[in-house]
């Protein structure tokens, strides 16, 4: 299943973030979710903005893995004009760094002549909003545990001379890895609408049984059933454990569901990350090879149609030709 979430007002973002850029941003801030590194990170940022110097966040890492997080900083800070740098929102230290890093990153930008200007950005329900919040020390923007809180862009004075311009979250309208897709939904930033829980809570349990079935079998003891069933068969003991069932003795795998995503989201399971960069890098080497293999099938039709508009007068022979 292919997980798509674009609504109307990430239009308006998108091009929010190509007008401040134009006007004038000396570096990004880029939140990521430390559980979803790669997935999170917006493929189009770079393109919007001019690939201006980026300080990258794993926001987050309290519930990632802490060896993947190391992985993923050595990734990314291997990378042209880019610091990354591991965050939580309840760690007030990185948070008052943020400012520094930024100007290392811009160092002839400071001072009222010419104001370091910082565009921080990041995909919904990454923590963006809390995360200004304790930066300002006060209440500036509202935050909720859901995506889609922001709608409009906002200026913020961090220092005298430090102004902070907020988006609201973004994704980009198509998510051509599958496998980023389902991270993000287990992540919690795609809206509920966009994808079934069932399903994504069925990818799930195929990434932790392979990667982290220690901490599976610690929270739902699983037993045998955690090596020896199928991803649909853990999901219904997991959903006998927790009550989720209905008339007949049958188990709400809906409910099951639920309950998984979010034990994963809260931190319940452990500390859990989903990818690794070389997984990650594998994905998007597929989705590449998916999309031109595609392309190629869409050229074939549309030379089959060109060559039988050329052989037959009949008017419905190209629709035929579509059609089949």
């Amino acid at each position: 299943m292919s997980i798509q979430w674009f609504p109307g007002h990430m239009h308006a973002t998108r091009k929010a973030i190509q007008d401040r850029v134009k006007e004038g941003i000396d570096v990004v801030i880029e939140l990521l979710d430390a559980r979803c590194p790669g997935s999170s990170a917006n493929p189009l940022l770079a393109e919007m903005t001019g690939h201006k110097p980026t300080l990258k966040l794993l926001n987050k890492q309290d519930l990632a893995d802490p060896v993947r997080t190391e992985a993923w900083l050595a990734h990314y800070n291997a990378k042209p004009a880019t610091r990354a740098i591991p965050l939580d929102t309840a760690m007030r230290a990185p948070v008052a760094a943020l400012s520094k890093e930024c100007r290392a990153l811009a160092p002839n930008r400071g001072g009222m002549a010419k104001p370091l200007r910082i565009l921080i950005c990041g995909i919904p329900n990454v923590g963006k909003s809390t995360l200004i919040n304790r930066m300002l020390g006060r209440k500036a923007v509202k935050a909720a545990d859901e995506p889609g809180v922001t709608k409009v862009e906002q200026k913020l004075v961090l220092e005298n001379d430090v102004y902070l311009f907020d988006t609201p979250g973004m994704l980009w309208p198509r998510i051509a890895i599958p496998q980023a897709g389902q991270n993000l939904a287990a992540s919690g930033a795609v809206g509920r609408n966009a994808f079934t829980e069932e399903v994504v809570a069925l990818d799930l349990l195929q990434t932790l049984r392979s990667d982290y079935p220690d901490l599976l079998e610690a929270r739902y003891k699983l037993g045998e059933l955690l090596h020896t069933g199928d991803e649909e068969q853990v999901l219904s003991q997991i959903g006998r454990q927790r009550g989720a069932m209905q008339s007949g003795g049958r188990v709400n795998l809906q409910k099951a569901a639920e309950v998984l995503i979010y034990e994963f989201r809260q931190g319940v399971l452990g500390r859990i990350t989903l990818e690794t960069p070389e997984q990650f890098a594998a994905w998007a080497a597929a989705a590449v090879l998916l999309d031109a293999e595609r392309e190629a099938k869409r050229e074939a039709r549309a030379a089959k149609r060109r060559k039988g508009s050329g052989l037959r007068e009949d008017p419905g022979a190209e629709q035929q030709d579509e059609e089949a």
